[in-house]
């Protein structure tokens, strides 16, 4: 089987199924859209890459994610059908329609109103994957399909496995365990994460729907994760002027630093953004400290430029006495 994620091009065959376009490719596998000649269905596969099939962690990372995945069944997360192992290993998943939430962000056309419709249906998904043992811990963007009307599928996943070996694994077309952009502040710290990293995900991915920026920022990526731990974030607000003072509360409570503080499940999360009427506003000490910080810059700036200005006026002072004598 070596090379087969390599090698599979359109009009190839793996048993019943045909292969019609490539999708996605990384490290971990590729994802082509298929048709399945028993019933005529459109299908994603996913196939290991070469590298995954000498890589026995891996490949157990991989099968465990296709048999754990079969006994999810939620319409906002993408079904998994089957694990195959007969010709080659693969995986069976449900083709999804839809662009991308990352292609919608880039457009930079997602109204507050709009985030927060598409961000109920991304919590309400997630709580049925932490009900069921399943956390995510790299939502991101990418991992996210929207369809029509504005519906929502979960296509990538963290997975647990069964409750008494307590094990989590992860599977994900863009083979990589998160970005600098999205994971929590715990595991910026080396920790594993629970479902309040997934909140923490999603209260990063709604800052950025609404406002089109990341609340941190950083030359690299070490900078970045460093500013998650040290420094307040950018006020959505100050980010979006019409992101209002109830909805950047719900955003603080999505994102605080320390996990015990946030939305302890995905349905508070989603209740709040149903109920911003409802939601209190807190004086909030990052959003004092985010205003001091920023207060301190032109007060710099404006001393910088007076120390400046102090040989011109010795020098214009010191002509100005020759010119006297």
């Amino acid at each position: 089987m070596s090379g087969v994620a390599n090698t599979l091009e359109i009009g190839d065959r793996i048993d019943s199924y045909r292969i019609d376009a490539p999708v996605s490719r990384s490290r971990i596998a590729s994802v082509y859209r298929a048709t399945d000649f028993r019933d005529g269905r459109t299908v994603a596969l996913k196939v290991p890459d070469p590298d995954l099939e000498t890589d026995p962690l891996l490949l157990e990372r991989f099968r465990r994610a296709a048999s754990i995945g079969e006994k999810l069944h939620h319409n906002g997360v993408m079904r998994v059908y089957s694990e195959i192992e007969r010709s080659r290993v693969y995986m069976v998943m449900e083709w999804c329609d839809g662009r991308t939430l990352r292609q919608l962000i880039d457009e930079g056309k997602i109204t507050p109103e709009r985030a927060i419709q598409i961000s109920v249906g991304i919590l309400d998904a997630l709580q049925y994957l932490h009900d069921n043992g399943v956390v995510h811990r790299a939502l991101t963007p990418e991992s996210i399909m929207v369809e029509d009307h504005n519906m929502i599928k979960v296509i990538d996943f963290g997975l647990a496995s069964d409750a008494a070996s307590r094990r989590i694994t992860y599977t994900n077309l863009s083979g990589e365990l998160g970005t600098v952009d999205y994971i929590s502040p715990e595991q910026v710290s080396g920790k594993r994460g629970d479902s309040r990293s997934d909140i923490y995900a999603m209260g990063v991915i709604l800052y950025e729907m609404a406002t089109g920026k990341l609340p941190f920022t950083g030359s690299s990526p070490l900078e970045m994760m460093k500013a998650r731990l040290t420094e307040p974030p950018i006020p959505p607000s100050v980010a979006s002027p019409s992101i209002s003072p109830r909805l950047q509360e719900v955003i603080y409570r999505a994102i605080e630093t320390d996990a015990k503080n946030r939305y302890a499940r995905a349905h508070d999360f989603a209740h709040d953004l149903l109920h911003l009427d409802k939601v209190g506003v807190a004086s909030r000490p990052e959003l004092r400290g985010w205003k001091r910080r920023n207060m301190k810059l032109p007060r710099t700036i404006f001393l910088f430029l007076l120390l400046l200005l102090v040989p011109v006026v010795i020098l214009v002072a010191m002509i100005l006495l020759q010119h006297g004598k």
